[in-house]
């Protein structure tokens, strides 16, 4: 499988509803990170959107399954468009560069996202799990009306 084709298909698995499908393509010591600030070179060094590690995101898919998560019902409905994608190999990973054009159905209204994305990904037999995942959102410093989705 291609790194474009992984893009693919964990955009296919979010589309799709399968949140515990896309959680297994993360590796156990994964992050992901939404930053606030444009340009943000570290997540400690301000605030973020979002920081998580891999029990985080473990812990955010429960909740959106939860019978009692009122305020992530309903769940959003979306589509992914991945495109741009380019990637290099660095180290003992390859690290995948792509944008990102999110559109969010959810509580009879929609929005549009809009992001650079990078992967790191690393082998994992014929595929690969994501070491990390940044999502710059081009308005992240823009309010934002909470966000119920994953990228």
């Amino acid at each position: 499988m291609t790194p474009e084709e992984f893009l693919y298909r964990e955009a296919r698995l979010l589309d799709g509803g399968d949140l515990e499908g896309w959680l297994e393509l993360f590796a156990e010591n994964a992050t992901y990170w939404v930053p606030l600030e444009r340009g943000q070179t570290d997540p400690r060094e301000t605030s973020s959107l979002i920081y998580d590690d891999r029990t985080l995101l473990e812990l955010r898919v429960k909740q959106a399954r939860h019978p009692r998560a009122h305020a992530r019902l309903p769940l959003a409905r979306t589509v992914h468009q991945v495109g741009n994608v380019v990637s290099r190999e660095e180290k003992d990973l390859t690290v995948v560069n792509s944008t990102l054009t999110l559109i969010e159905w959810r509580n009879e209204k929609q929005r549009v996202w809009g992001a650079l994305v990078e992967h790191r990904l690393r082998r994992s037999g014929e595929s690969w799990k994501i070491a990390a995942k940044r999502i710059d959102l081009v308005n992240s410093e823009a309010e934002l009306d909470g966000i119920a989705i994953l990228f």
